[in-house]
Formats: structure tokens, C-alpha cells, sequence
């Protein structure tokens, strides 16, 4: 089950071209194009004749043609010319979806089109920030529900035995975690004092010595996280926002787009506080980064298929407040959402 009334990513910029092109999300199959005017259009990818994909299609101008019979369509799903004598079916039409391109991201609204309001776009700080760097990476297809990548995403633990090469320190394992629940989703975070920095950390910070370091995991609803790294030079004041001319800070965000009840797309990247032009930081940063995001597909592909092949209950620990508290909560928007009238563009 999704939440539909929501923004989600359906693609980078870059990668949406006059050309049409089929993306799956929750479950529905969304031609999504720019016009020949270069307006950003997401329509239901079946026409409604005969059902064969538009994205089979052609664009004519501002419109689209069904590679069948020529049924073509307007920019809000209206069919505008149709073969044969009569007038146009009444409910020759397909759905239109609200899109926004925001952030060098593609946006798209699932649900009840009136309800969409690009004001409630997750907000990234400091972006476009001169004084900010930016890492980014290609998105990558999951085997896995979305749910379970947003339990990943609100456990700090895991870094302790799925990142030992990169994220990891043995004060990881055992640090006290804080939750806080808010309207818009939940944080899990903790900060650990006077430790040696994690290997990936210890390449790009401007400091020598042990540091004291945040895991700051914050998931809002459906899908959509922030993930905060600070690391400063130790007794400087960080965990009373008191930072030091060398800390480090590092915003990780993550958007997961459901495909399925099975698969997610993830696109995610970084935005940090130094060397702002440093091209050959951002390279490193977006290769080992990936290659950390790699570690928990293998992961949690497998807790997929462990879940769902399962042969006794799967239990919960104490660690695990976070992502229970989040799916709770989302679990009764969706119900909340199946219980009002959906009004479709």
C-alpha cells in the first residue's frame, strides 16, 4: 500500500528529454516527456483505445500520438483528434499527473491532483549554497519494498556490521539512541563523544585526533530522508551546536520512489560544508559513497527475500523504535487517505 497524496521523485532532470519514456511508480506506468516547448509532462501510459503504452508513441508538438491509430492528446490528457468520422469519445482522455522540476529532480504528485502544492516539496538547505559542495550519483534500482529501505534509513546501528570499512567505529555498536516524532516523520539520532573518526570521514575532514560525531537518521513521510553527519574536533561544543571552525558537516538526502510492493528506485546525494569546488572530493565522495549504498542493497535484497519467504514470525528489538513508530504512522495516512474521494485530473 502507498501514500498517493504526496510528492515523489520520479527522475533526475537530466534524464528527461523530448523523447517519451516509460517510469513506473507505485505501481502505475507514467509516460513522461518535455514538449517541443520544453513544458515537463507526466501522463497515464496507456491509451485508452486499445491500452498500448504512449510512450509507444510520438510527440507532435505540445501533443501526444498513440502509435496505433493516432489518437492524440493534450498536455492535460484530453484526446484532441481521433480516426474515423463522428466526434471524439467522450472519455477518450488519460490521467495527467502534476509534475515540478525542483533541486535537479523531477517531482510528481500521485493522488488527488487539486491537492497538489509545490510548497510541501521536501526542502533542501543550503543547496545551490556557493559555500556548499554537492556529490551526487546515478539512481539505482532496489529489489526491496520501500518500507524496508526506510527502516534502514532510521537506524544509525547498522553502520557497526554493514559499513566496517567506511561509516563504521566500534562506538557505533552500543551509543544510546534519541527519537523524536514529528508531523512530518520521525528522527533517530545520537551523538558519540571523544571517538576516532569513521575511515570514510577520516579522508575528508580538516582536522587530526579524535572527534565527536552525530548520526542525525530523519525520515519523513512517505519516503523521503535526511541524513546528518557532523564530526568535530573533540570537547569543541558540537552536541550543544556550539561548532568549530573545523567541523564537518555532511547532508546525505535520500529519496526512495516506489515501483512496486517489491522494488524501489533510490536517488540520493550529498551536500557538505568544505572545499565547495573541490571536483576530485566530489568524485571520491560520490564513488565510495556508492559503493556503501551497494553494501545495503546486498542487505536488504536479501531481507526481502527473507521476509517474504519467511517460515516463523520475524521479532523486533529495542533498536528498532524508530522505523516502527514511522510505519505506524504511515500506515494510518494510507488508511486515512482509502477512507477520503480521490478526484483525478
Amino acid at each position: 500500500m502507498f501514500l498517493k497524496n504526496a510528492w515523489y521523485v520520479a527522475a533526475w532532470g537530466t534524464d528527461v528529454s523530448s523523447e517519451l519514456q516509460q517510469i513506473r511508480i507505485l505501481g502505475e506506468k507514467v509516460c513522461i516527456f518535455r514538449t517541443d516547448s520544453g513544458g515537463l509532462i507526466a501522463l497515464e501510459d496507456a491509451c485508452p483505445h486499445r491500452k498500448l503504452p504512449l510512450s509507444k508513441g510520438r510527440i507532435k508538438g505540445d501533443t501526444v500520438e498513440c502509435g496505433y491509430h493516432g489518437l492524440t492528446f493534450d498536455c492535460t490528457g484530453q484526446c484532441v483528434a481521433a480516426p474515423g468520422k463522428g466526434d471524439i469519445p467522450p472519455n477518450a482522455r488519460v490521467r495527467s499527473y502534476p509534475v515540478h522540476e525542483r533541486y535537479g529532480l523531477i517531482w510528481i504528485w500521485m493522488g488527488d491532483a487539486s491537492r497538489a502544492d509545490t510548497d510541501d516539496i521536501f526542502v533542501i538547505e543550503h543547496y545551490e549554497d556557493p559555500a556548499w559542495g554537492i556529490n551526487r550519483g546515478a539512481s539505482m534500482d532496489i529489489k526491496c519494498n520501500y518500507l524496508l529501505m526506510t527502516d534502514n534509513l532510521l537506524d544509525p546501528t547498522h553502520v557497526a556490521w554493514v559499513h566496517q570499512s567506511s561509516f563504521a567505529q566500534d562506538a557505533a555498536k552500543d551509543a544510546p539512541l534519541s527519537i523524536t516524532k514529528k508531523d512530518d516523520g520521525v528522527a533517530v539520532h545520537r551523538w558519540m563523544l571523544d571517538v576516532e573518526p569513521a575511515p570514510f570521514y577520516k579522508k575528508i575532514i580538516e582536522f587530526e585526533g579524535n572527534c565527536d560525531r552525530l548520526q542525525h537518521y530523519e525520515v519523513r513521510y512517505p519516503c523521503l530522508a535526511l541524513i546528518r553527519a557532523i564530526f568535530a574536533p573533540t570537547g569543541t561544543g558540537a552536541p550543544d551546536d556550539n561548532h568549530h571552525d573545523q567541523t564537518f558537516i555532511m547532508d546525505s538526502y535520500n529519496f526512495m520512489t516506489p515501483i512496486s510492493e517489491t522494488e524501489t528506485r533510490y536517488f540520493w546525494f550529498q551536500l557538505r560544508n568544505i572545499r565547495p569546488d573541490d571536483e576530485d572530493l566530489s568524485d571520491m565522495m560520490s564513488n565510495d559513497v556508492r559503493e556503501v549504498f551497494e553494501e545495503d542493497v546486498i542487505i536488504l535484497e536479501n531481507v526481502q527475500v527473507g521476509m517474504t519467504e519467511m517460515t516463523t514470525p520475524n521479532i523486533d528489538l529495542s533498536i528498532d523504535g524508530g522505523q516502527l513508530g514511522f510505519r505506524r504512522q504511515l500506515s494510518k495516512m494510507i488508511a486515512k487517505e482509502h477512507e477520503e474521494p480521490v478526484i483525478r485530473q
